[in-house]
């Protein structure tokens, strides 16, 4: 059976942390800032955490 290959996608989007959790982008920063007010642009510029209910399928996708 061929190895499985990472999802070069997910990979570009995520970085894995030491302890094993995954840090992503927040959506809806791409376009159409006018109607966000500052402090909402400034939140979403950080990064957060993946959810414990996602983290074991972006887990299989970023197999190496």
């Amino acid at each position: 059976m061929p190895k499985m290959k990472t999802k070069r996608a997910l990979a570009k989007r995520v970085i894995e942390k030491p302890n094993g959790t995954l840090k992503r982008g927040k959506a809806y920063r791409s376009h159409r800032a006018t109607g966000k007010t500052t402090k909402q642009k400034r939140h979403l510029e950080k990064m957060t955490i993946v959810s414990r209910s996602d983290m074991k399928n972006w887990k299989g996708l970023l197999q190496k």
